[in-house]
């Protein structure tokens, strides 16, 4: 056999093997983190060749599914509460909880000019709707709910809130001119490659509770752990903050 011939089949018997080793990781993730997800996964495809399929939607809604059967690897939530249930009740992986981001809310609007830098727009209540994210649900809107309360606007404001199941929706709520303005997550509105659209207004995180965002592993498979330990990795750490969250 010739070197060239023994050289090619060398090539298939490995890409043959990768193929092989290759698995799909099931993850259900919180609206607010998709995008990044979507960056993250993209990234650890190309270097891993494993497959991440992603689930997007509300913290209180996935934590139901997981409660009843649903089958996912892993769990990138809103909050810590949830994540911290799941682990009382025995269905993580023992020691795998984690806090990979520390979320900020926004109060944003498509309109430049319309939000100001002290969401002094708020008080004005020139407006028709104001889009928060459904707050028994999700931490974004429990979070947007904290802030109202704290500058006494909550019971004003009921007449003009509308509620998104998730961080997601509220987001189209405002994008689509549902609502004038929303409290939205400020990684939606923050991507590494484009400037922000409309005005905004960065919320103060002494405004309300934090929103401490953890992880946890459902099933252990080798690829999710990999996923999980490239999250963690300082490239992995660099792109979640470069979407503008904390630590």
């Amino acid at each position: 056999m010739s070197d060239w011939m023994r050289a090619a089949l060398l090539v298939v018997s490995v890409s043959a093997h990768g193929a092989a080793c290759a698995d799909e990781i099931r993850v259900a993730v919180a609206a607010n983190f998709a995008a990044v997800l979507e960056d993250l996964a993209a990234r650890f495809e190309a270097s891993s060749g494993h497959e991440v399929l992603i689930s997007s939607g509300s913290t209180g809604g996935h934590y139901a599914q997981i409660h009843n059967g649903a089958p996912f690897d892993v769990f990138f939530a809103a909050d810590a509460a949830r994540p911290a249930l799941l682990e009382q009740e025995g269905r993580i992986v023992a020691e795998s909880r984690f806090t990979y981001a520390v979320g900020r809310l926004a109060l944003w609007s498509t309109e430049p000019g319309y939000v100001d830098a002290d969401g002094k727009v708020l008080a004005a209540a020139g407006f028709r709707f104001l889009a928060i994210a459904n707050p028994e649900l999700a931490p974004y809107g429990a979070a947007a709910r904290d802030v109202l309360e704290g500058l006494g606007l909550w019971e004003r404001l009921q007449d003009r809130l509308v509620q998104g199941q998730d961080i997601g929706q509220t987001l189209s709520f405002v994008y689509t001119r549902s609502a004038e303005l929303g409290f939205v997550a400020y990684s939606q509105l923050r991507n590494p490659d484009r400037p922000i659209e409309g005005s905004h207004w960065l919320v103060p995180a002494a405004l309300h509770q934090p929103i401490e965002q953890q992880a946890v592993l459902l099933e252990d498979t080798p690829a999710a752990r990999e996923f999980l330990e490239f999250v963690k990795s300082e490239q992995g750490r660099d792109l979640i903050r470069s979407y503008g969250y904390g630590p």
